[in-house]
């Protein structure tokens, strides 16, 4: 009993759980976000039907380090998913410790923290790189696709966690009762 005691005033408890539980909803939340996005994009007039964030993103970023030039189009958009996973667990990552304590019913959450990720994002951090211009530049109808795929991600990221809420918890609890026994 007194192990369990231990574990639940840990650091693992309270932010290293959050984290991983949060990075694996932020990674199984972005594969719907992206079918979601490139659903929504065909439906666009045509001359916004143009790359999605993640393939210009990506695109700028191999130009940039000099790997484009040894990239075709399908290892583009091959690596334009693997970064956009990688983008989803990291803000997954964030989502699961920031909103431990946020009294909010879970998809609730998600979709909250979904819209922040796009404001930090498209208002914030992209254009302050340079890697894109500010999502007041964009058309309104690219900024409704892309802030709706941020609901997706969101909605589905507070879901998943609130499945996975405790999964870990109690695994890792377990694992330590049977090593006290």
């Amino acid at each position: 009993m007194e192990r369990e005691q231990i574990f639940q005033n840990t650091l693992v408890k309270h932010y290293g759980l959050p984290l991983v539980e949060g990075s694996l909803a932020g990674l199984i939340a972005t594969v719907p976000m992206t079918t979601f996005m490139l659903a929504v994009q065909r439906i666009l007039p045509q001359w916004q039907q143009y790359a999605l964030p993640p393939e210009k993103l990506t695109d700028k970023f191999a130009k940039r380090v000099g790997l484009r030039k040894h990239m075709d189009k399908q290892q583009l958009l091959i690596a334009s998913f693997v970064s956009h996973l990688g983008f989803g667990v990291a803000a997954g990552a964030m989502y699961g410790p920031l909103t431990r304590i946020v009294p909010l019913p879970s998809v609730l959450k998600g979709i909250v923290f979904g819209i922040v990720v796009w404001l930090a994002v498209y208002l914030g951090w992209l254009p302050a790189v340079g890697m894109s211009e500010a999502a007041t530049k964009q058309p309104i109808q690219r900024n409704a696709l892309m802030i709706a795929a941020h609901l997706v991600w969101g909605a589905v990221t507070g879901g998943v966690m609130n499945l996975l809420e405790g999964v870990f918890d109690r695994l890792i609890r377990g694992s330590l009762l049977k090593k006290v026994s």
